[in-house]
């Protein structure tokens, strides 16, 4: 970011702060304080007087939980693992905020006081002193500090309830303290922390925020010095006696990186993605499902499982590009095979039905389905490769596992409305784990040149989602794999018939392929 444009930034967030926190200058100090004291109860309705032009969405439970368990903690270590487009900068903020003007509830903090019948104790709200925000570089965490400055110093809704914050003498980007004493400071990762105290007050909120980075993550010696940095350093500079709060927030944007390595120390740590288990919008107030599914076309499927469901995927780690060939005429195949694999579990996978064909020591994935819908859809497609197979032999296949009453009935009632007869039969074979059965049955054959998409099917959503399946798939990721599953179905079942037939079939090392007993 140039100069110039930092600077605009930074003189239009101002105007926005300036033109969203209006007072009533009618109103009384009796009124104000009644006001103000009701907001101090109310984290929630706090953050919507003080901070409008944050707070447009309503919040979602996870981030009412989330505050709830900062504020009444004063000892609390946290690791919010969001997703883009979630506001865990912002929420965080929020809360940092109200810990430094308000505090922690009622209870916390003992002190002894004169009062009408001599020296009695009372509780008062245990406030945070200094905050230490740590990212991956210093111009980085100085971006992330900027709005605190900024509301610290131009909201008007603050000044007029807690006073004037700005303090001319102690009023730098990188590092500035209150009117009050609270103090902030930004630091980037590796840089030395020596020195961080508020007079004698160290540090009691840490923040991380974003402090991995896409290169770090390619080297795990400096994920590993960096995360050395971090315990030794940075949370260093705590003290032992006095309660503090650590957030970390950020992607898991590697297998190996310092948010994940936080979630090992944390009182509390959790995973929000974009979506939810069942596929729906975890902030829909924010965020619709028809903006999510907007910007998610916009990147590729490696790219949106990093950024939006904290999936880092190494592509190409198994297959990388997949070959592509124009298929034959449907009858000229030796072998046809309609394998489906209907994720019947989890309303987040997708349904595949995939049709591969074999001819001349070739196989050829001649059409696919794969999306996330409903059996009904997923048996509309069964009827779609009927009429494309009409006459040759195809035989259909579901995994036996979901072969259930369930799927039955729709498909004997789906049979019965059309009046087309969906014949498919179980695959009741013993699968070993799916990433050894399809490394295993698959990879060798990709790599061989034996394995080929349909040219003429290169631009269809689905076999599209059948590319991007086969590039992410690797050893522990939890990218989606169900087409390439469906796939090693299909030439499990070819190969097998292949066998029954006398010929040589693929050879699949240390897996044995007898024959099943079918429906």
């Amino acid at each position: 970011m140039t100069e110039r444009k930092s600077l605009d930034d930074w003189k239009e967030h101002i105007q926005n702060i300036l033109e969203s926190t209006a007072i009533n200058m009618q109103e009384s100090d009796a009124d104000r304080k009644k006001r103000r004291s009701e907001l101090e109860a109310n984290a929630e309705a706090w953050f919507l007087y003080y901070f409008p032009q944050y707070t447009f969405a309503q919040p979602a439970d996870f981030h009412i939980h989330a505050t709830r368990r900062v504020i009444e903690n004063p000892e609390h270590y946290e690791v919010r693992m969001w997703s883009r487009e979630l506001a865990k900068s912002t929420r965080t903020m929020l809360e940092v905020l109200y810990l430094i003007l308000v505090g922690h509830p009622l209870g916390h903090t003992p002190g002894l006081y004169i009062g009408e019948h001599g020296i009695e104790e009372r509780h008062e709200r245990q406030k945070k002193k200094y905050v230490l925000l740590v990212s991956n570089s210093l111009d980085n965490a100085i971006r992330l500090l900027m709005p605190y400055k900024a509301n610290l110093e131009y909201n008007k809704r603050i000044i007029a309830d807690y006073g004037r914050q700005e303090n001319s003498g102690k009023w730098q980007a990188a590092e500035f303290t209150t009117t009050a004493g609270a103090a902030f400071r930004a630091l980037g990762a590796g840089q030395s922390p020596r020195g961080t105290r508020n007079e004698d007050t160290r540090p009691d909120i840490l923040l991380f925020d974003d402090v991995d980075t896409d290169a770090d993550c390619l080297n795990p010696s400096i994920i590993a010095q960096k995360w050395r940095w971090i315990e030794e350093a940075a949370i260093g500079t705590r003290s032992i006696s006095r309660n503090t709060t650590i957030i970390f927030c950020g992607n898991r944007i590697g297998v190996d990186c310092c948010i994940e390595r936080a979630k090992a120390f944390a009182d509390h740590s959790e995973t929000i993605n974009i979506r939810d288990g069942t596929g729906k919008s975890v902030w829909p107030a924010k965020n619709t499902e028809e903006e999510i599914d907007r910007v998610l076309r916009q990147k590729s499927y490696a790219a949106a499982q990093k950024e939006y469901f904290n999936n880092p995927i190494t592509e190409g780690a198994v297959f990388g590009d997949m070959s592509y060939k124009p298929v034959k005429s449907i009858k000229e195949y030796d072998y046809l095979v309609c394998y489906t694999d209907p994720s019947y579990k989890d309303t987040n996978d997708y349904k595949a039905t995939v049709l591969v064909g074999y001819k001349e020591n070739e196989f050829h994935i001649i059409k696919c389905f794969l999306e996330q819908t409903t059996t009904a859809h997923m048996l509309d497609w069964h009827k779609q490769l009927l009429q494309l197979t009409h006459g040759t032999g195809c035989i259909y296949y579901m995994e036996e596992v979901f072969m259930q009453d369930v799927i039955r009935k729709e498909l004997n009632e789906s049979s019965r409305k059309s009046g087309i007869p969906l014949w498919i039969k179980g695959d009741r074979r013993k699968k070993q784990d799916k990433y050894t059965r399809i490394e295993t049955v698959l990879e060798p054959l990709h790599r061989n040149g034996r394995l080929y998409l349909n040219e003429q099917e290169r631009y269809n959503p689905h076999m599209v989602r059948l590319a991007q399946q086969f590039k992410a798939f690797a050893a522990r990721s939890n990218a989606h794999d169900d087409g390439p599953d469906a796939v090693e179905g299909a030439v499990w079942k070819i190969n097998e018939k292949i066998l029954l037939n006398g010929g040589h079939g693929i050879i699949i090392s240390g897996v044995s392929q007898k024959r099943n007993n079918y429906l």
